[in-house]
């Protein structure tokens, strides 16, 4: 077939490496132009260079403008294959080609649609994460469903750990949806709204942490916002602190969130839960942190006194 990609970052890049290694034709590249936005300049593989080394046409565009449906109709596709394009594409475009337009979706939909599913999903104890292969309707992330993949979360992995497993998902998913769709096959499965969720695009301020949360929830925070991601952080005064390695204390601590108490074993505890007064919960365990400068420590020499609070916001 003849394929038309629209794609960004190392999710279209592995996207188009998949589809240049087949048997299909990729007759043009659209994607967007280079962002040193905190999340878009993580995982930036090129698009556009992958495609010209290639000899593909390749458009820049931040969104699909008339310059673009000239491109697509000039090069008269079989199918749109879509990868984190990252903004609305229309009808008049993901229905221009005999098949219509597939979208490729890091989640197990209709669960996490939308934006950062795999940060989402491990900030809230998901045991599995994925890819899906879904044509695409007027809905984001909604249309009925070619192909699945999952793989399962451990309970020390990192949203960087998930990203890799689910980055290496992209090409097989790729190629045999195409080859499903190529032999005619429309018996995909729609998508039960019921179980949809959204997400939107994470900032900075989704990495500040809440010490009203659960330890476990903050937990998961942290290996969400693992590197490169911009590390979850809270404040010790004035000073900004990345927590870069926590985990659940042993022992149960009451008083009110975000007291530094207590050290246990190799890290320093952080009241932690909005009920914490009754002493029933467990505790964030500091172990590394880093300041702004960049300087990284383990937990137990930046606190050396136990008081005081860790709070979201400069004290």
């Amino acid at each position: 077939m003849r394929v038309v990609l629209f794609g960004y970052q190392t999710w279209g890049y592995r996207t188009l490496e998949a589809l240049l290694s087949s048997e299909h034709e990729v007759v043009l590249a659209v994607t967007h132009p280079a962002s040193e936005h905190a999340y878009e300049s993580i995982w930036s593989d090129s698009v556009a260079e992958l495609a010209e080394a290639n000899g593909v046409p390749v458009v820049v565009r931040n969104r699909p403008d008339e310059d673009v449906v000239r491109a697509c109709k000039d090069v008269d596709p079989d199918i749109i294959v879509a990868n984190n394009w990252r903004t609305w594409i229309p009808p008049h475009i993901f229905e221009l080609p005999r098949y219509g337009t597939l979208n490729v979706h890091d989640s197990l939909l209709p669960a996490y649609a939308g934006f950062a599913p795999v940060i989402w999903a491990l900030i809230n104890g998901e045991p599995e994460v994925g890819v899906t292969a879904h044509m695409m309707n007027e809905t984001l992330d909604a249309g009925d469903i070619v192909l699945q993949r999952a793989v399962p979360v451990g309970p020390t992995d990192t949203a960087t750990d998930l990203f890799h497993r689910t980055v290496d998902l992209i090409g097989p998913i790729v190629v045999d949806a195409l080859a499903a769709i190529a032999a005619g096959r429309r018996d995909f499965a729609a998508q039960d709204p019921a179980k949809a969720s959204f997400f939107h695009k994470r900032s900075i301020e989704d990495s500040r942490i809440d010490f009203g949360w659960p330890a476990a929830d903050l937990e998961r925070l942290v290996r969400a916002q693992s590197d490169p991601y911009p590390n979850a952080f809270c404040y010790h005064g004035s000073t900004r602190l990345r927590v870069i390695e926590a985990s659940v204390s042993t022992g149960r601590y009451g008083g009110t969130p975000g007291r530094i108490f207590i050290k246990e074993g190799d890290g320093v505890v952080i009241v932690a839960g909005a009920d914490a007064r009754f002493g029933r919960n467990h505790g964030l365990l500091l172990r590394r942190v880093r300041l702004d400068d960049g300087t990284e420590l383990p937990a137990t020499e930046y606190f050396r006194a136990m008081g005081g609070y860790l709070t979201a916001h400069p004290a």
